[in-house]
């Protein structure tokens, strides 16, 4: 699903990447916004490639894991000028903090002995 979450972000070019890139501001990064956005839609994009792969599995897993944390501290600060409750918050990131959650624990367990890592390294 992040293959094609991240397709049209991956294919939608620089003006695309600076809007994705303005959410870093969220964590206080604020220079070369259409960077940080290509390098989100990267993660999505080619970071599920990696991930199904199994190629370059952790830091796959660690760039989609920092990609998912940003997207849902998007959702939150969105949540909160909104003036929505705690659950309200939650609910609208929900989707991000799953993901994270779960590119988090790969992470940590690793590829398996059926990826492409294992028969490289």
């Amino acid at each position: 699903m992040f293959i094609l979450h991240g397709e049209g972000k991956m294919f939608g070019g620089p003006e695309k990447w600076l809007k994705l890139g303005g959410a870093m501001e969220n964590v206080g990064i604020t220079f070369l916004p259409t960077f940080w956005g290509f390098m989100a839609a990267f993660a999505e994009f080619g970071g599920g490639i990696l991930l199904v792969l199994g190629l370059l599995f952790r830091p796959a897993c660690l760039i989609m894991f920092i990609t998912m944390f940003v997207a849902a501290s998007v959702h939150w600060l969105d949540a909160a000028e909104a003036g929505e409750a705690l659950k309200g918050k939650l609910m609208e990131g929900s989707h991000a903090i799953e993901a994270a959650c779960v590119f988090l624990a790969l992470l940590f367990t690793g590829p398996g002995k059926y990826s492409v890592d294992s028969k490289l390294f």
